[in-house]
């Protein structure tokens, strides 16, 4: 009878580990990024940093949370009005872009502006007047813009966002994510004019009407305090508290923080930099020209047909994650026909943790085969042999 519970009692273990593998995992996680954010000492309510090219999480804590992110909002307003604008339109200033609450760059009505010379002013200086008056020429109206503002949140599927207004002030409904933003910004930084708006320290700008340029100065301390530092944009309300959004790049390798809530953040991004770059390495988990597997198939001269990537795949990688790279290839076009090099023949996806994280072309190349040549070889020096029995 004992032995029959102990039995009962494996059987059930064994149940509960095959229901709740999520949880075993989350939980996993949860213990690592609680001790990885000791060793980096966060102090955000949520935070999250994000390799750029690849969209690999580095470290993340409350990531999906919902929360207040003040002037981060004018990521989104910045790249549609890049998206959707032309940038040397000239704004007509309306009076109810006049005074808004917080953040100015102190526009006035009837004044015609440059859209550049807006969004340069809605990134660098935060100017929420900035961001209504571009609000109402790119989207004809607030609510036009807002609703273009969701629209796209929805096509990058960020599915803890919400806005309501152009520039982030306080509101019930408005609201994001650390991770959402994080993937609002790598798709954003993709674009080269935002890119080099959010890395501009110091802009001078013509303003019609005016017999001076007007100099704007970013906000964005990071730029200053940190070497590699490139973006991105800096928040605040009461209700949000600090939100930061920054960038940074070194040796080609671009990382994306996000803190929101966070009463220490310049320092908290500095360090979630270091940790980021200290531990996680670019590397080509494909490289173009490497052989991705190999077939039966030889050519005429005795060439072997093997299939080859034909481009790098760079992945953010610790040293001890190698080996957790996978590489599955799919072949689409009979090899059979193939009879030169450079030939389309399929892709290969790469999975890390098997996770996909990218995919390569596949094409054909021939190559002398040792075992081939050897096999020849073999053959001729047995004719020799016999023919010099003969003799």
């Amino acid at each position: 009878m004992k032995k029959w519970r102990v039995i009962i009692r494996l059987c059930l273990i064994c149940m509960m580990c095959t229901m709740f593998p999520t949880r075993i995992y989350s939980q996993e996680n949860q213990n690592r990024a609680q001790q990885i954010s000791a060793q980096i000492g966060d102090h955000a309510a949520a935070s999250i940093l994000l390799d750029q090219a690849s969209g690999r999480v580095l470290y993340a804590k409350k990531e999906n949370d919902e929360m207040k992110i003040a002037s981060l909002t004018k990521i989104m307003t910045a790249i549609i009005a890049i998206e959707k604008g032309e940038l040397q339109d000239l704004v007509t200033i309306q009076p109810s872009a006049v005074g808004v609450e917080g953040s100015s760059i102190y526009l006035k009505a009837g004044e015609k502006v440059p859209l550049e010379a807006l969004v340069y002013g809605l990134m660098l200086r935060s100017g929420n007047d900035a961001a209504t008056a571009i609000a109402q020429h790119v989207g004809g109206s607030v609510g036009g813009f807002v609703f273009l503002m969701n629209e796209k949140a929805q096509e990058l599927g960020l599915e803890h966002t919400h806005f309501t207004n152009p520039h982030g002030l306080d509101e019930e409904k408005h609201y994001s994510s650390a991770k959402d933003l994080a993937l609002l910004t790598q798709y954003a930084l993709r674009n080269p004019t935002f890119q080099q708006i959010v890395k501009t320290e110091l802009k001078t700008v013509e303003w019609p009407g005016e017999e001076w340029k007007r100099t704007l100065l970013n906000k964005n301390k990071l730029l200053k305090m940190y070497p590699f530092a490139d973006g991105v944009k800096t928040g605040y309300t009461k209700q949000a508290k600090r939100t930061l959004v920054t960038s940074a790049t070194k040796d080609g390798q671009q990382l994306i923080a996000v803190t929101l809530n966070d009463g220490d953040d310049w320092k908290d991004h500095m360090n979630l930099f270091d940790y980021g770059f200290q531990n996680f390495q670019l590397k080509e988990v494909v490289t173009k020209d490497q052989k991705i597997t190999s077939t039966e198939i030889v050519n005429k001269e005795k060439k072997r047909l093997i299939l080859v990537s034909g481009k790098p795949l760079p992945y953010p990688l610790q040293s001890s994650e190698t080996s957790q790279v996978k590489i599955e290839p799919t072949v689409s076009y009979p090899l059979e026909k193939v009879e030169k090099n450079g030939v389309l023949v399929g892709t290969a996806k790469v999975y890390f943790e098997q996770e996909l994280v990218g995919t390569v072309p596949l094409y054909s190349k021939f190559t002398q085969d040792p075992s081939i040549l050897n096999s020849w070889k073999e053959v001729l020096a047995f004719l020799c042999g016999r023919m010099g029995q003969g003799d």
